[in-house]
């Protein structure tokens, strides 16, 4: 059996962590494009010239990151870096900037800087590109994964908590989504190579025993750690528990996912993305729900849905649609959804089991009805 794992070279976090971003900027050499909008660069804009003047480097941007990951702008950008010698490429902010910093490096001296903790993805080797004018275009793969990640937990701390909770409902997914990938022995990403076709079987491979231990840590510091790190960044100070809730949404649920698998959670998520009011909400916060219907779907024992209800409801994440902006839905928009979720190239048929459309609807409805009577009702509902 082939298996595969894949990680960034380093992954370095801790309290003010940006000050020796120039340290690692200078072992590929003196120039780095940067790629950052730009409130993310105001908000750290005295560390960069700290570390700038400390190590000698020189950090190059042609001015404000357009927000968006498009064909155009990635263009754009590796003429410039191109033109201006740049040695590296550094990419700092949310996952436009990050996603775009990917494309541009393609690969090579990539060093990724997340100023929130909302989503897994500063790991991975792969990016989402949209059009210009905000609509998804494509996915794209790289060779390798970032050179560096590097995490500065101060700076996580003092954005809106929100995104911290995010980061939770997205790493929420990580443990169920490679149980499923174990379950049903089926292939990760982790082993295709950039350019490969999974269509034609093209090096595909297993995920590894320590996917699945990431994956499964991933889970326990959630519940651990998930509440007293939402108190501590409301507060905006870093404390143990912040750290290893840091650690789980970035690195963990990063290793977890990549190396491990999706499966219906995430799914269920993109079909989700068909309702009106998906664009207030965050991804982590709709793969929360998405992670509630795949425990419904896989018919989960009752103790583990009910604990996964709990730990969303004592940080805050959505436990049924409601939650999400929607008070009811009628059948044609649920079956919408729901086929959308179980479109071929989808996650959703890695689980150990076929799933249909039906299937689906019938998880989301039932999820949703559990999920509601249980906050805004309590046990009592009929």
């Amino acid at each position: 059996m082939r298996k595969a794992f894949i990680s960034p070279s380093k992954y370095v976090q801790g309290e003010d962590e940006l000050y020796n971003l120039g340290y690692f900027v200078s072992t590929f050499g003196k120039k780095a494009l940067l790629i950052a909008d730009p409130f993310a660069r105001n908000l750290v804009k005295d560390k960069l010239e700290a570390t700038a003047k400390k190590y000698g480097v020189e950090f190059i941007s042609p001015g404000d990151f357009s927000g968006e990951c498009s064909r155009n702008e990635v263009a754009k950008l590796k003429k410039f870096a191109k033109e201006n010698d740049c040695d590296c490429t550094v990419g700092l902010g949310g996952g436009k900037a990050i996603d775009t910093a990917k494309c541009v490096a393609e690969g090579t001296n990539l060093i990724i800087v997340p100023t929130i903790a909302a989503t897994d993805a500063p790991t991975s080797h792969s990016a989402v590109l949209y059009t210009d004018d905000h609509h998804f275009d494509d996915y794209a793969y790289f060779k390798q994964n970032p050179s560096v990640v590097l995490v500065d937990t101060k700076v996580i701390a003092n954005a809106p908590a929100r995104f911290l909770v995010s980061g939770m409902g997205d790493a929420l997914a990580t443990y169920f989504e490679a149980r499923a990938n174990f379950q049903s022995v089926s292939n990760v990403n982790a082993g295709l190579p950039c350019g490969a076709d999974r269509s034609k079987g093209d090096r595909l491979a297993y995920g590894t025993m320590a996917a699945g231990a990431l994956a499964e840590l991933c889970y326990k510091t959630l519940l651990s750690d998930g509440a007293k790190a939402k108190a501590a960044c409301e507060n905006k100070v870093v404390t143990k528990a912040l750290e290893n809730i840091v650690e789980a949404n970035i690195l963990l649920s990063g290793l977890g996912f990549e190396s491990g698998g999706l499966a219906a959670a995430h799914a269920i998520h993109d079909g989700l993305t068909l309702l009106p009011s998906h664009t207030k909400y965050f991804h982590g916060e709709m793969v929360a729900f998405g992670t509630i219907c795949q425990l419904v779907l896989e018919n989960s024992p009752e103790e583990e849905l009910y604990e996964v209800i709990d730990f969303c409801l004592s940080v805050g994440l959505p436990v049924c649609l409601k939650d999400i902006g929607t008070d009811s839905i009628d059948d044609e928009m649920l079956m919408a959804i729901a086929e959308k979720a179980c479109i071929p190239e989808e996650s959703i048929h890695n689980m150990p089991f076929p799933v249909t459309p039906d299937m689906v609807a019938a998880a989301i409805k039932t999820a949703d009805k559990i999920g509601y009577e249980y906050k805004y009702c309590g046990c009592d509902c009929e």
